[in-house]
């Protein structure tokens, strides 16, 4: 049922769309102006309290200029996910838990009309003959668009919410995330050169965590990032170079992918490669890369464990070239050093689950990749506010410290 408010903001609008000059840019400051002068003729006819004019007046520009009743989502820090699932049904996360919001899009045209607003600031194109597509706002924040008939109840946006402020060790350590044994033991992994992967599940915090690692590649190496969407925010380097993959469009921009981009950053003097996340067969263009001299390269990836990613990292590589999986075994085994693998306990926290070694052998029975776990999280009980308590036990001890010895650097000794 419409309420009174959605019924004065919907007759503003209207009348501003009527009457405003889209041939020309119209500055914001020319746009709060027209929206004062149609509140306040509203306000002569009918009383209307203070509040309500202001709430009125940033409603019409949100939805005129910005993204209509998402615009106060996105810039509520506390909400990490927005879900939209057609014009009625739109939740949010909050600190970690699920929530209806109440507000819905006016119209199925209005829902298409932010749709097209967002795709087209990232210069990407969304329609029925290309029904999904991934796209970023201007804070970062990570969209991912599905168009009916694909989405069977309408458009649906899935905006994953990015800190303002890149969360560092020091943030993830203070949520119990890790702890500093543990965050200096990778930082001088990561100094020395190891080439790491990070696996996890959907919002394990796989990309916060590669981003809060980075801080530790000396600020004097060539560093290229490569993404989906640019998310990663690595500002203490210098020589940075910042690569992002494109869709083809219907005007006849031809597809950009990861594995072209890998391909082009070889070429382009790197020490270290950054891919944001492997999901396909740009995973053999990635261990190659970490095979031919650019120690200190870093990716993630979905997985259930240290020794899931290894399968899943197989089952990518012959996604995109034909090669005995033997072959392929030793390219990874040889190419990967460490895994850190992330989850989402019970309680939603989020939490460094295993930290395993790569050996680079082989097992000649099995033919399984040899995987040594030298720290894993293991649950102790339940606090009264139901967070799950635990403590991390060191498995084994790191075996392959040649990248140490030609760093001159020492892993801190465990304290425990």
């Amino acid at each position: 049922m419409t309420t009174v408010h959605e019924q004065m903001r919907s007759s503003i609008q209207e009348t501003l769309l009527e009457h405003l000059d889209f041939s020309r840019e119209i500055p914001d400051g020319e746009m709060f102006e027209q929206i004062d002068r149609e509140v306040l003729r509203e306000a002569r006819e009918r009383e209307i309290p203070l509040a309500e004019r202001r709430r009125l007046r940033t409603e019409i520009f949100a939805s005129i200029r910005r993204l209509d009743i998402l615009q106060e989502l996105v810039d509520d820090p506390t909400v990490t996910e927005i879900m939209v699932n057609g014009t009625d049904h739109i939740f949010i996360e909050r600190a970690g838990r699920l929530e209806r919001y109440e507000a819905s899009f006016s119209s199925k045209k209005k829902l298409g009309d932010v749709i097209q607003q967002i795709v087209a600031r990232c210069n990407r194109v969304v329609n029925e003959a290309s029904p999904i597509v991934d796209a970023r706002l201007e804070n970062g924040s990570r969209v991912n668009i599905v168009l009916d008939p694909v989405a069977l109840n309408g458009p649906v946006i899935t905006i994953r919410r990015f800190p303002e402020h890149p969360i560092t060790m020091e943030r993830l350590i203070a949520f119990g995330s890790i702890t500093q044994y543990l965050a200096d033991y990778l930082s001088v992994l990561v100094r020395a050169g190891y080439n790491i992967f990070i696996s996890g599940g959907t919002g394990s915090g796989k990309t916060t965590f590669l981003n809060a690692l980075s801080d530790s590649i000396p600020a004097d190496e060539r560093v290229i990032t490569i993404e989906d969407n640019a998310e990663l925010q690595i500002r203490h380097v210098p020589n940075l170079v910042r690569m992002e993959a494109r869709n083809a469009n219907v005007e006849g921009c031809k597809e950009i992918s990861i594995r072209d981009l890998i391909r082009s950053s070889l070429r382009m003097r790197p020490d270290r490669i950054i891919v944001g996340e492997v999901r396909g067969s740009e995973a053999i263009d990635m261990v190659q890369a970490m095979n031919t001299g650019h120690d200190g390269s870093m990716s993630t990836g979905h997985a259930n464990s240290a020794r899931d990613m290894l399968a899943r990292l197989e089952t990518m590589i012959l996604m995109g070239m034909d090669l005995p999986l033997p072959a392929i075994r030793g390219q990874l085994a040889s190419g990967i050093d460490v895994i850190v693998h992330l989850g989402r306990l019970r309680d939603r926290t989020r939490k460094l689950l295993e930290i395993s070694e790569i050996t680079g052998e082989v097992d000649p029975v099995t033919g399984r990749i040899e995987v040594r776990r030298l720290f894993r999280f293991a649950e102790t009980g339940v606090e009264e506010d139901g967070r799950v308590r635990g403590m991390f036990i060191r498995e084994e001890e790191l075996q392959n410290e040649g990248k140490l010895q030609t760093a001159g650097l020492v892993l801190p000794a465990w304290p425990g």
